[in-house]
């Protein structure tokens, strides 16, 4: 059987392989980011950053700009309501080294849709039609836009966004498959999936659930050219490689509980060089649930780490525990 995996061209971007990094608030950082490239993403994306905070040079939102030199392929994603303040934000990602802008059109969490922003532009096909255009004619850089498969469950409204999306010069879209009601549970929509997959001629990038080569292999058989991964990444950052050695065939290779922590360690060095000794550590509060999830004492290495205050301490908890 051949591999669904390969080059893949969004726009003016040749990219080297068809497994992506999803958008993750509070997780995908520079850091992150960097260890899943290490982990073989094939393109990367920040998480969602406020059109209306970089419109109004919000420190902590140019702070979530920043990207190491090795992030050749980062899309960096926007999010808000305002056409101007989008097209603003797109050139401001454009100057900060994007190779592409993300606009995000799917986001179910309730604080950024009473602004009109994220899944509620579903609500609004016009304003995101117009959204899409005035981006689109802000850069020269590809422009891609996330979306759900429905706004309530039932439904299947994704086709009809895309082909919106496209119209308006959008170069690929994402379908998270899952309607914006259920957020990140339940079933995954795969005809859905097949539906969008027809109704664009630009790239269909899959997301929703995916853990296994299997999952992805699912979301490829449903037309996507590319597919997103997100909660999986953020508990193996590796997951890229697996999911592309065991699609073309070759051997499988397990983390060990031990280079879990070392990558950790890793990741935690990197934190800390972003943000400070101090902040390196809280910030990565999030994230560490998510790496230790279904290791042994999970759930006390956790506790123990949200203790540390310093790297040093960091490492203690962690070596004394790979010790045992």
């Amino acid at each position: 059987m051949k591999t669904p995996i390969e080059i893949i061209k969004i726009g003016n971007l040749t990219l080297k392989n068809n497994l992506f990094l999803s958008p993750m608030a509070q997780i995908g950082n520079m850091a992150f980011r960097l260890l899943c490239l290490e982990g073989g993403a094939g393109m990367l994306f920040t998480e969602m950053i406020s059109a209306e905070s970089l419109f109004y040079s919000n420190k902590k939102s140019f702070e979530m700009l920043r990207m190491a030199p090795e992030e050749k392929y980062t899309a960096i994603q926007i999010f808000g309501s305002k056409k101007e303040s989008m097209a603003q934000a797109a050139k401001t990602c454009q100057l900060r080294g994007a190779c592409a802008v993300d606009i995000n059109a799917g986001c179910p969490v309730k604080k950024i849709m009473r602004s009109g922003s994220g899944a509620m532009l579903m609500k609004n096909p016009r304003l995101l039609s117009e959204i899409v255009g005035y981006v689109k004619k802000a850069v020269n850089i590809p422009v891609t836009v996330k979306l759900r498969s429905s706004f309530a469950e039932g439904e299947i409204a994704s086709p009809s966004h895309a082909r919106i999306c496209e119209d308006a010069g959008a170069n690929a879209v994402t379908v998270h498959a899952r309607s914006v009601a259920s957020g990140h549970s339940g079933k995954v929509d795969f005809r859905a999936l097949e539906l969008t997959a027809k109704a664009v001629k630009i790239p269909l990038i899959g997301n929703g659930g995916v853990k296994t080569a299997e999952d992805a292999q699912k979301m490829f058989n449903a037309g996507c050219s590319a597919v997103s991964i997100g909660r999986a990444a953020a508990s193996d950052p590796f997951i890229f490689k697996r999911i592309q050695d065991q699609l073309e065939g070759k051997e499988e290779k397990d983390t060990s509980p031990r280079e879990k922590i070392d990558l950790f360690l890793k990741f935690l060095k990197l934190n800390c060089n972003l943000y400070g000794p101090k902040w390196g550590i809280v910030r990565a509060r999030k994230l560490v649930g998510y790496w230790l999830k279904n290791m042994p004492n999970a759930a006390l290495l956790r506790a123990s780490f949200m203790e540390a205050e310093s790297l040093e301490d960091a490492e203690k908890t962690f070596r004394k525990w790979t010790e045992k």
